[in-house]
């Protein structure tokens, strides 16, 4: 399983899933309750913000897995 972490419209979630072109995040009812994320809809806009540790080791590495 992958780990890390993003933030999705400002509210950091955990990497559940990653493939090349996607990710998942598992999502509680008490954060679908407190946050905006259970009114979002697919295809939706939102804001990512990917972890910065995460950001320095792509470029380390090349962008490689």
């Amino acid at each position: 399983m992958h780990k890390g972490s993003i933030a999705v419209d400002g509210i950091s979630l955990t990497i559940s899933a990653i493939g090349a072109d996607w990710f998942e995040v598992s999502l509680i009812p008490e954060t679908l309750k407190r946050t905006t994320l259970g009114f979002r809809r697919p295809g939706e806009t939102v804001n990512l913000e990917a972890d910065v540790i995460a950001k320095y080791v792509e470029k380390l590495t090349g962008g490689t897995r």
